[in-house]
């Protein structure tokens, strides 16, 4: 029989944005005290696995939030920059309730084609990314399971991928909420399944920014 490996793909807590900030891969932006808790949250529902390697994204927030489980498991944090936040040409505005790049006339240049999107790293590219950083855990923990610490907009197009669905979609519909465990369970080399928990969801404070 095939062996069983799983990719649990973590996304990272709330982050401190008093602002709301559209932050993508700015740096300085940690998370907040609520987010650190959900981290703690996701750590503990992931406690029973049988986890063998921990990947992070290079961001703050993705390594902050993968301290809880280095911790839970006695395992080192690999960073891996495929798993970072997807490049997007409104970092560092102040999107408010999420519309606030449409309602300004010198971003409008980037918004002629949702469907690459034009307004950032297309989404096969990030796909690409994905898979690549995917199949590395894969290996690592060939057997056993994994976990990628990552980001919502990459989280949810591969999932996208994995499951043969169009990659262009509306922001506001992701299955990805804050620290939300997407896993990927392989036999071989086979996809067999594809799971989503939410184990922080108590913890979430609405509205947050789209995509952030």
């Amino acid at each position: 029989m095939a062996e069983t490996t799983v990719i649990h793909l973590l996304r990272h807590g709330e982050v401190h944005n008093p602002a709301n900030v559209l932050y993508g891969r700015l740096p300085g932006y940690h998370l907040s005290e609520n987010g650190r808790l959900m981290a703690e949250t996701a750590a503990k529902s992931l406690a029973g696995r049988d986890v063998v390697a921990l990947f992070s994204s290079p961001m703050e927030r993705a390594q902050e939030t993968a301290v809880p489980l280095a911790e839970t498991f006695g395992l080192e944090v690999g960073l891996d920059d495929r798993l970072i936040e997807a490049a997007n040409a409104f970092e560092g505005v102040s999107v408010g309730n999420g519309d606030g790049v449409f309602r300004n006339p010198r971003y409008y240049r980037h918004l002629w084609n949702p469907l690459r999107p034009s307004w950032g790293e297309r989404y096969s590219e990030v796909v690409g990314r994905m898979r690549e950083a995917i199949l590395a855990a894969r290996r690592a923990a060939r057997g056993h399971e994994a976990v990628l610490v990552s980001h919502q907009l990459p989280i949810w197009v591969i999932r996208l991928a994995a499951e043969r669905r169009p990659l262009p979609h509306d922001p506001r519909r992701r299955q990805c909420g804050l620290a939300s465990v997407t896993s990927f369970c392989f036999e071989g080399d086979r996809l067999a399944s594809v799971g989503y928990a939410e184990p922080a969801a108590a913890l979430v404070r609405r509205p947050t920014v789209p995509g952030a």
